[in-house]
């Protein structure tokens, strides 16, 4: 790779973990947004879904146009709305308000995300691409798990200002974007081709659609409440929530970062995502059943870890499965993983008002569940091999 595409990965994967701060911000002043203006833990989980849903009804849209357009001015018109969405959000002291903050932000997600993967796609060779795909993956799943811990710190300022550094650094992350990226030119598809969409959907591809649906969904279902749960079951303050989002933060970095290449050699993609499955639904039972702070922390830290190793594996083994319309596939991956957004944090906010347990047991089922669809697949696979 030449020095302009270094950089521009580099923007990229900066970009990246920029969007998913501005997602997950919220999350530790959740509760005290709650109490401060008397909103249910449904009121929560919609506000927290819109984004999501924004993001999931915009991406498949803005990929396909970015293989025709191009991708520097679709990134950039992302990081404009992100700014601003995060700005209104600082400003709000209203339901409302609130709820369009998140929707402005799920339209800048839509813009950047898929957009920002499809030129990664375009930048790199077969060689490099899954490398890349896996350090933006990296940068995605490092800004929502630090985010929720930057925001705790933040906020004990006060619960608008980490919004408003969030502004400030999609302010000076646009500038920098629209100075110093390098749109170069691909071959851009046609506005009058049309996808043949039985030769696209491979049974395979199907399949880790679907996983990217269930890893978006248990994640989302399992954060988006988090710190709501452990404040009300385990009395944690917002220091303690704070510092445990953090350590989660580390570790996930460091297994995506250190170990997460030396992972999918020794044990290949569809093998690692079975083994997230299985430890992501064990430790969320343990936390339903924990008796200390400490055991809380250590089975937290193994969630945290195994969705944020199990993202970049799929993303990693979509991005082998095909490689044609990457604004597409990057398009219908941000949409899958809107949908889990979507329905997870609404799932766990209704089920939480009925009782705070229910959500952590319905969210390990479907674990355990995509565990041993991960099993048969693999089955599947190796008889494909003989």
């Amino acid at each position: 790779m030449n020095k302009e595409t270094k950089r521009a990965i580099y923007i990229l994967i900066f970009g990246n973990f920029l969007i998913c701060l501005g997602i997950s911000l919220v999350i530790p002043v959740e509760p005290f947004i709650k109490k401060m203006y008397g909103y249910s833990t449904t009121d929560i989980g919609i506000m927290t879904s819109l984004y999501a849903f924004a993001q999931f009804i915009a991406s498949p849209i803005i990929g396909r146009a970015s293989d025709r357009i191009g991708r520097k001015s679709v990134i950039v018109c992302g990081l404009s709305l992100y700014m601003i969405s995060e700005a209104i959000f600082a400003l709000s002291n209203s339901l409302w308000l609130f709820d369009i903050s998140r929707i402005i932000g799920g339209l800048s997600a839509a813009m950047f995300m898929p957009t920002s993967m499809a030129m990664a796609a375009d930048l790199t060779d077969k060689k490099n691409r899954a490398k890349v795909i896996g350090w933006i993956s990296a940068a995605f799943s490092g800004g929502l798990i630090l985010g929720p811990g930057i925001g705790g710190m933040l906020a004990n300022f006060s619960i608008k200002t980490p919004f408003w550094a969030a502004a400030v650094l999609g302010l000076l992350s646009m500038i920098f974007t629209l100075i110093f990226l390098v749109d170069e030119p691909v071959a851009k598809i046609p506005t009058t081709q049309k996808v043949n969409w039985r030769k696209f959907l491979t049974p395979m591809m199907i399949i880790l659609f679907a996983m990217i649906f269930i890893s978006s969904f248990g994640l989302q279902g399992f954060e988006s409440i988090y710190s709501i749960y452990v404040n009300q079951v385990f009395k944690f303050s917002m220091a303690t929530i704070a510092l445990v989002l953090t350590l989660n933060g580390i570790s996930s970095l460091f297994f995506q970062i250190v170990m997460f290449d030396w992972l999918t050699q020794k044990l290949g993609e569809l093998r690692l995502i079975g083994i997230c499955f299985l430890l992501g639904g064990v430790c969320t039972v343990w936390i339903t059943q924990a008796h200390s702070h400490l055991e809380v922390i250590v089975a937290t830290l193994i969630v945290f870890t195994a969705f944020d190793v199990l993202r970049p594996a799929i993303t990693t083994l979509l991005t082998k499965t095909s490689q044609a319309n990457q604004g597409l596939i990057n398009g219908l991956n941000m949409s899958l993983t809107s949908v889990g957004n979507v329905v997870g944090p609404i799932m766990s906010g209704v089920l939480m008002d009925l009782n705070p347990h229910i959500p952590y047991v319905v969210v390990a089922i479907i674990l355990f569940i995509s565990f041993v669809i991960t099993l048969i697949v693999q089955k599947f696979a190796r008889s494909q091999v003989k």
